[in-house]
């Protein structure tokens, strides 16, 4: 059995609690403005700009042509430096090597990754390739 003055507490808690929601929804009572808070204000114009900017024109490049055969052709394997991909190309590598007796495949790392271009690289893969196979990570 609760003490008589644990019960007046909790008696006067809630109480408290109930005349304090009570107010919270009572929709009769306007509220009073004084005179500063009933002259309207004048509209403020607020001037928002795009961050986004315009982007620069994308240049479309159509796909290579695919080979008509694979016989006889020289494919590059480049890695761009994404970790792991190094081990699965070289495994892509070996796999194709069994597949494939009459292709060529090297397999080149391209340094800096995807952002970079390594045009030692693709002058050499515009000489001797007749296909590249790339990596991009993600």
């Amino acid at each position: 059995m609760m003490r008589p003055i644990t019960a007046a507490v909790v008696a006067l808690i809630c109480l408290g609690f109930f005349c304090a929601c009570s107010d919270v929804e009572d929709k009769g009572r306007v509220p009073v403005m004084d005179d500063q808070a009933q002259a309207a204000p004048a509209e403020e114009v607020i001037t928002v700009l795009n961050p986004l900017g315009t982007p620069p024109p994308v240049k479309l490049k159509p796909m290579a042509p695919r080979l008509d055969r694979m016989e006889g052709k020289t494919i590059y394997i480049v890695n761009d430096g994404y970790p792991g991909s190094g081990i699965l190309l070289k495994e892509l590598e070996k796999v194709l090597n069994k597949t494939y007796t009459d292709t060529t495949f090297v397999y080149r790392d391209k340094p800096g990754g995807m952002g970079r271009t390594d045009e030692a690289l693709w002058e050499e893969m515009e000489e001797k390739a007749d296909a590249m196979i790339i990596a991009l990570g993600h």
